[in-house]
């Protein structure tokens, strides 16, 4: 029996040290293609149309910032169409139909554009106004973001070539320093935008558009064969269909488009929930067509790790149900030198911690400051261990699901508050907190076990474990109770 759970716990570190050593992978390339900046012309000299996309779904908070900040856009209004799809079944509607009404007045070339359902959600939404699009480009922003005034004339610039079909700018965070979860957030979004996309971009691997804060060209969209939404990541299948069709894809590091972060835990949950899930669906869907592609093998090994990195939480959350018996396996048998063989995993921390103090050192001044809590992000990323593998069995199994929006607060400064918003009473404790409370008291078992038995370099893991699934599940209880006290 003992055995069988060291092998077991062994093959679980083995495959989170693969997926976390790819860090390694990414500051290399990272290296040698840092001087490597994409093209682009020095002036646009015809202008062309431009149709931007705004997906609503009940974001009456955050509707009217986002329909000005567009509308502040620098661009020629009779080169400019902006669609305000939405699909809300509240007061968003009225809200909307008012503004866009004073923005017709003012010379805007702006519609309402209702469905009748929700079919196919984001990706459904988009697809119905590429219908009516005028532009030969299709800006998307999600209900969060507030775009900058160059917006376009800067990102237009790089499509300097006929088969870039995608320009995709960097997320930054309105509300970084609203509480510990949103500085958290993003800590781990920079490792994505700042090494991840920008060094897939750079070394010619396939990336993709992060669903909103980005610009594509109307026929790309098309020849990929439009919207899908057979996966939660409409945004990711698309990227990859059209990148497999040849077309070229930009990231611009430097250029950054401004967005409001998740500042309730339930609706962080349901956001990863859905990024982890769609992931696995595309992965399935397009992992088979990639390898069938003639593309270098470099990009299809980069594919690959891409597309099934989330394959990795299941295993997380293996090796914190197994690392408590393991304390007292190691103190009742001769088992010392699987023991003596798991300590290369800290390799897997040693990549991870590199990985994330180059994005954060890369863009940012006070990054000695911002890599303090990196601690917090690894054990944040253990207490998403159990909603997450859900998350990826789901994948796996074909389970389909609603496409749970992210609810905006419309929450930047400290001094503002999520407690009067009306979207909070829609927000519930999913089952899984319960069960994230519980592991996170079998978290503590080990924690006192290491501090009995000694085992000083266990005593971490354990920590981060206990601390990780303790926090989730605190903020999953606290930011739903704030519903009863309004």
């Amino acid at each position: 029996m003992n055995e069988t759970i060291l092998i077991i716990y062994i093959i679980s570190l083995t495959v989170m040290l693969i997926f976390a050593s790819h860090g390694f992978i990414m500051l290399f390339y990272h290296k040698k293609y840092s001087k490597n900046q994409p093209s682009e012309l020095e002036e646009l000299d015809d202008l062309e149309t431009v149709t931007i996309q705004l997906p609503l779904y009940n974001e009456y908070y955050v509707a009217e910032r986002l329909i000005n900040s567009v509308c502040e856009i620098d661009y020629p209004k009779d080169k400019l169409e902006i669609q305000v799809l939405d699909d809300s079944t509240d007061e968003t509607i009225d809200l909307v139909a008012n503004i866009v009404e004073e923005k017709l007045k003012e010379g805007f070339d702006i519609t309402h554009v209702r469905r009748v359902d929700r079919t196919g959600y984001k990706a459904g939404a988009l697809k119905e106004g590429l219908k009516t699009a005028k532009g030969e480009f299709i800006a998307i922003f999600d209900a969060d973001f507030v775009p900058k005034k160059d917006f376009l004339k800067k990102t237009l610039r790089y499509f300097y070539d006929n088969k870039v079909g995608m320009v995709q700018t960097r997320w930054e965070h309105l509300n970084e320093n609203f509480s510990i979860l949103t500085k958290v957030q993003a800590l781990a979004l920079n490792g994505h935008f700042v090494i991840e996309q920008s060094v897939r971009s750079k070394a010619g691997f396939f990336i993709n558009f992060n669903g909103t804060g980005g610009v594509w060209k109307k026929e790309c969209i098309l020849d990929a064969g439009n919207w899908h939404a057979d996966t939660l990541t409409e945004d990711l299948d698309l990227s990859y269909r059209a990148q497999l069709k040849g077309w070229k894809f930009i990231f611009l590091r430097d250029f950054t488009t401004p967005a409001e972060l998740p500042s309730e835990m339930n609706a962080l949950k349901a956001q990863q929930f859905r990024w982890t899930k769609g992931a696995i669906e595309t992965a399935k869907k397009l992992l088979p067509v990639v390898w069938r592609a003639p593309i270098p093998l470099r990009i299809k090994l980069q594919s690959t790790v891409h597309l099934t990195s989330n394959i990795v939480f299941p295993f997380i959350l293996t090796a914190a149900i197994l690392n408590v018996p393991l304390i007292f396996i190691k103190n009742s048998g001769p088992y010392d030198h699987f023991f003596n063989f798991m300590s290369i995993f800290v390799i897997a921390f040693i990549s991870t911690f590199m990985f994330y103090l180059h994005a954060q050192k890369d863009v940012y001044a006070d990054w000695r400051k911002r890599i303090t809590l990196f601690p917090l992000f690894m054990a944040g990323s253990m207490g998403f261990a159990l909603s997450n593998s859900r998350a990826v069995f789901e994948g796996l199994m074909n389970r389909k699901s609603e496409f749970v929006r992210t609810p905006k607060f419309k929450v930047v400064n400290q001094s503002d508050t999520i407690i009067y918003n009306k979207y909070l009473k829609n927000l519930k404790v999913e089952s899984s907190a319960f069960v994230e409370l519980l592991l996170a008291a079998y978290s503590f078992i080990g924690v006192a076990a290491s501090i009995y038995f000694m085992e000083i370099a266990a005593l971490p893991f354990h920590l981060l474990f206990f601390v990780g699934f303790s926090t989730v599940a605190y903020f999953s209880f606290k930011h739903t109770s704030l519903k009863k006290r309004k």
